[in-house]
């Protein structure tokens, strides 16, 4: 039967996985694979699996459990093997590479940053800064039908829209930097202009916080900024 793979811990890590379920319905039972300086966290994989609320909050339960009691490498959820032996055998072949993330990881986690900005609030900003974008739209209100000036102000308003989050979120990013170990950036969605992964070392978490903190202040309510965290290292792994 399939095997579901939740994560991987060095072989000393501490398994308290008492009053877990894995994931599927009825849930699967937890077990631990062992070889010679490592252990992967698993469990029957159930057919079909999707990533339904339930499953993922399993999966998710794990990696929390062991990060309370070590370093962890989180693996996505999803990931399936043949059977123990193969997840054995994977083991073994890249002890080398998994022990050195696990060295890499040590200490940290993850914090996920997002942030947004009011939309209407940026446009007025761009119409009142921006000499070309206030004389089009001045022209177009004051009657002027050349349909030109429609598609001009368009194309204005999204190269300033695009130049001023990509600055803001350079800055953001530029500012967090200190406090982690590493940064990983992701494609932003919806009203989004930054999606940035942090790790950040226990000792660091604290300066961290506190420049988050400070930097949403800065950016003012017109900003949406989002701090999720502490995650599982899976940007990092």
């Amino acid at each position: 039967m399939a095997v579901y793979v939740y994560s991987i811990v060095a072989a000393d890590h501490p398994q308290r996985l008492g009053g877990l379920n894995g994931v599927g319905d009825p849930p699967s039972t937890l077990r631990v694979v062992h070889a010679e300086e490592l252990s992967a966290v698993v469990s029957d994989a159930p057919e079909g699996l999707r990533p339904k609320r339930r499953d993922l909050a399993a999966h998710q339960a794990v990696q929390e459990r062991l990060m309370a009691d070590g370093t962890v490498l989180p693996l996505q959820f999803g990931l399936t093997a043949p059977d123990d032996d193969a997840v054995r055998s994977a083991l073994e072949e890249r002890a080398e590479q998994y022990a050195d993330r696990l060295e890499a990881l040590e200490g940290c986690a993850e914090y996920n940053l997002k942030a947004g900005q009011e939309e209407e609030s940026l446009l007025r900003r761009i119409l009142l800064e921006s000499d070309e974008a206030r004389e089009l739209n001045e022209r177009i209100k004051g009657g002027d039908s050349n349909p030109d000036l429609a598609l001009a102000l368009g194309e204005l308003v999204v190269q300033e829209v695009q130049a001023r989050n990509e600055a803001v979120a350079g800055e953001v990013v530029q500012a967090l930097r200190p406090f982690a170990r590493d940064e990983r950036s992701a494609a932003p969605a919806g009203n989004d202009f930054v999606n940035v992964s942090f790790l950040v070392a226990r000792e660091d978490k604290e300066r961290f916080l506190a420049e988050e903190k400070e930097l949403a202040a800065e950016l003012g309510e017109n900003f949406d900024v989002r701090l999720h965290g502490p995650l599982p290292a899976y940007s990092f792994v």
